[in-house]
């Protein structure tokens, strides 16, 4: 049996195992044996191919040395722990490149755990919950904004669904300025160093919009009940449950960002487009176990190891895979993206701050965030220096065996051989 818990520090022996390895091998298994929803289907799919031949890919060569490689293509699915580093980067140099030189602050939204049936039952209501966490904080923080400062502020919020050992725990991070702008638009009205909002208030207005808006979309029929939650279906039934979360207290985190905003939005980023795992967090997977490394929080943020069964750590990983369509990152107030440009260039004004004509471009391509980030070029041979030369690799039977094909949600799976 793997040890559970080793003591903090404690060399941790590894070997080599990704995401896709596990996938690979338990994939097919797991999804005979539950029903997955369409982009859980996908995200399977996708992560078991990333950088196979299934995906296509080239073929590069040195004429002057003989140097040759072949590379792969990446699936670029947003849940994939391998794909999107470069898109990744490009969202934190956007993000920096917005920040007002004002004081931020790092606030987070936690929902309660009693709604993590509810979320988790069917694709439906993952949508209209999740949205209706975006839309209760958003509209919480613009009528504090209004109300303390007398202003518009502006702010992102990003969703992350998941705690360190890939339990459903469902928050929005949210980086807001210091400040607002006046309704009129004549005036930056600034807001406190060490302390923004009233987190208590913040508390309070957050739970009563989101259980306003949770009691509509139950009255309307807007939500699938699962059975264990039965009595959700009739007002007299909700009514206690309802009373019951009103008087809990839901948690709202606010400190200004210990290092700085740039700090912080590089920490999101690194959350951004992708989910609940790293690669480099997964230690071993074999006789249907998977181990891996996580932080606990409550232990003085220890480093220990936890072994799962292969099914349950698929599960635990696929109920984070958000519906096709859902926006993980959203903008609000002044950073809203109809008036997002408008609105900074007017704040800058008004803070005194030149903002240069001439704007930096950023990198495109994956070949120029490589050498932007790291200083490698990719174009060149790692041998000789002679720029490669590249021939397209299609994607094998494409057009005759379906395991070189994602899913189509119409029919059955590719995967499914019941």
């Amino acid at each position: 049996m793997f040890p559970t818990a080793p003591s903090q520090g404690a060399p941790v022996e590894r070997t080599s195992c990704e995401l896709a390895d596990v996938f690979a091998q338990y994939g097919a298994a797991y999804q005979r044996s539950h029903p997955l929803r369409p982009a859980q289907r996908k995200a399977l799919w996708a992560i078991t191919h990333c950088r196979t031949a299934a995906l296509g890919g080239q073929h590069e060569w040195c004429e002057a040395c003989g140097f040759e490689q072949y590379t792969y293509h990446s699936c670029r699915n947003r849940h994939c722990p391998k794909c999107q580093s470069t898109d990744s980067a490009a969202w934190a140099a956007a993000r920096q490149q917005e920040l007002l030189p004002v004081p931020y602050f790092h606030h987070v939204f936690t929902l309660p755990h009693d709604f993590h049936g509810l979320i988790l039952y069917s694709e439906r209501n993952q949508s209209a919950l999740l949205r209706l966490l975006f839309d209760a904080t958003a509209a919480t923080l613009l009528a504090f904004g209004r109300s303390e400062l007398g202003g518009q502020v502006g702010f992102t919020l990003v969703l992350h669904t998941w705690d360190q050992r890939l339990r459903a725990h469902y928050h929005l991070h949210c980086l807001i300025p210091s400040g607002a702008l006046s309704a009129d638009g004549s005036q930056w009205i600034a807001g406190g160093r060490k302390f923004l909002f009233p987190v208590r208030g913040l508390s309070k207005m957050f739970r009563a919009k989101y259980l306003d808006g949770l009691e509509a979309l139950l009255a309307n029929g807007q939500l699938d009940i699962p059975p264990q939650l039965c009595w959700l279906q009739e007002p007299r039934g909700r009514r206690p449950w309802l009373r019951r979360l009103r008087r809990k207290p839901w948690v709202v985190y606010a400190k200004p960002p210990f290092a700085g905003p740039r700090k912080l939005v590089n920490y999101l980023a690194r959350y951004t487009h992708r989910v609940a795992i790293s690669n480099d967090r997964l230690l071993d997977c074999r006789d249907d176990q998977v181990r891996y490394a996580y932080r606990d929080r409550q232990d003085g943020d220890r480093r220990k190891v936890d072994t799962l069964p292969a099914a349950e750590f698929l599960q635990r990983f696929l109920q984070h895979v958000l519906p096709d369509g859902f926006f993980r990152i959203r903008h609000y107030g002044l950073l809203a993206n109809c008036v997002k440009r408008q609105r900074l260039a007017l704040c800058r004004r008004l803070l005194g701050v030149h903002v240069s004509a001439v704007v930096e471009e950023p990198p495109h391509t994956a070949a120029e965030w490589m050498e932007a980030l790291l200083g490698i070029d990719i174009t060149q041979c790692p041998r000789c220096g002679v720029r490669l030369q590249i021939t397209r690799l299609p994607r094998p039977c494409a057009s005759r065996s379906p395991s070189c094909q994602p899913p189509d949600d119409r029919a059955r799976s590719p995967w499914d051989t019941s």
